[in-house]
């Protein structure tokens, strides 16, 4: 028996003794965080014991925390909890986006105090980029952070902060040099969002939910040490954070959620069949739409394909515009997917609440209207598509 076949069957034994029955089954995903809530008592069980193994992380280095798998060993991993349904254990921006950031740029006392607190779920963070007239043009943010012995004093706002309001720290632009050119200027700084300086103010959506905030602070407090990358060199990190921000996103053009959840039960063809009707063949009655969804199907393999190249260029490449290609290509992707449901549901997608609908075509409704929003966060896609001109395209800005 080879090793990868020794770690499958190890895997695949430690995930059966290990993984709660209620894991097994579709359903929302802790956050973790200090003040963390699970929707069921066997959350935080699984969280805790995948976080004690690192699996949470699997391919971070084990002195951080980290499973130290190799790339074959956690494809095993996936495969294996797949085979089960295993849920994932913990959904983090830590994991996502700052973790992969910290490991390229911190010191090695930052990953020491960071990482192992995002494996384990201890810590929620949320991401600070853009403000109200920063958005796009995100270099030209005006939070500024001026030191003040050994730490830093912040004031400004930001805007369209995730899950602010819940989180226990922000990894956030701030502008430290306001005499450099502004790309030159910016700091990274990580920032407890549990001190009298800093205040949230969620921003209700056309979806009803409310994820995003506004983010204020007012004389906030950050020790020098939280400072990552150097002074006045955060638009580095910034642009490689992005990559992986990019990357997360994109990657809803193959989960189907609105917000990457998954939330929806059947997939497109089955959605069709559903409400299109079918044919003797048990196929979409429909041949226009059935050509429609056969061709999405397609298209959707090809980019999962794709999205694993991309995944690899990311974790060990240099900054590349793949990233900004799989993000524009995924988000745009996933908002055909669902104007496709909307099409074969017809009048069945038009409710927002009350009886005649059906729980999953309310979510499927609620689920087109974020995916626009997807198109939005991490770079809209006109700004996918100028990183795409210049850098792959190789045209001039004007």
């Amino acid at each position: 028996m080879t090793d990868l076949q020794t770690f499958r069957e190890e895997t695949k034994s430690w995930l059966e003794a290990n993984c709660p029955p209620e894991m097994r089954k579709p359903g929302d995903v802790a956050w973790g965080g200090r003040n963390a809530q699970y929707s069921h008592p066997d959350q935080k069980i699984w969280l805790e014991r995948m976080g004690d193994k690192g699996w949470t992380c699997p391919t971070w280095p084990s002195e951080y925390g980290g499973g130290g798998l190799s790339k074959e060993e956690n494809k095993i991993l996936q495969e294996e909890m797949g085979a089960i349904g295993a849920r994932s254990p913990l959904a983090s921006f830590g994991i996502w986006m700052l973790g992969p950031a910290l490991l390229e740029f911190a010191t090695e006392e930052q990953k020491k105090e960071h990482l192992p607190q995002i494996v384990k779920g201890e810590i929620w963070w949320c991401q600070g980029y853009s403000e109200p007239g920063s958005g796009s043009d995100l270099a030209s943010l005006s939070t500024k952070a001026v030191e003040d012995g050994d730490q830093y004093i912040v004031n400004g706002q930001k805007v369209w902060t995730s899950n602010a309001d819940k989180a226990d720290k922000i990894f956030c632009l701030v502008r430290t040099g306001p005499q450099e050119p502004k790309h030159e200027g910016i700091s990274f700084l990580l920032i407890d969002m549990d001190q009298p300086g800093v205040t949230t103010r969620p921003i209700k959506l056309i979806s009803g939910k409310s994820p995003f905030c506004e983010t204020f602070f007012d004389d906030a407090k950050a020790p020098q040490k939280d400072l990552v990358g150097g002074l006045n060199k955060g638009w580095t990190v910034a642009k490689r954070l992005l990559e992986h921000e990019r990357t997360m996103i994109s990657a809803m053009g193959l989960t189907g959620g609105g917000d990457g959840s998954q939330k929806t039960k059947s997939g497109l063809a089955e959605i069709g069949k559903k409400y299109a009707g079918i044919d003797s063949d048990q196929k979409i009655s429909d041949k226009a739409f059935r050509k429609k969804v056969t061709l999405h199907d397609l298209n959707s393999r090809a980019f999962g394909l794709t999205m694993q190249r991309v995944g690899e260029e990311t974790k060990v490449g240099s900054p590349s515009p793949a990233a900004a290609m799989a993000k524009y290509y995924g988000t745009e992707h996933n908002k055909l997917r669902y104007e496709l449901m909307l099409e074969a549901m017809g009048t069945s997608a038009l409710g927002w609440e009350g009886e005649g609908f059906s729980m999953e075509e309310l979510a499927i409704t609620r689920d087109w209207l974020r995916t626009k929003a997807n198109s939005i966060e991490g770079g809209t896609s006109e700004v996918q598509l100028n990183v795409i001109s210049k850098r792959v395209l190789g045209l001039p800005d004007k």
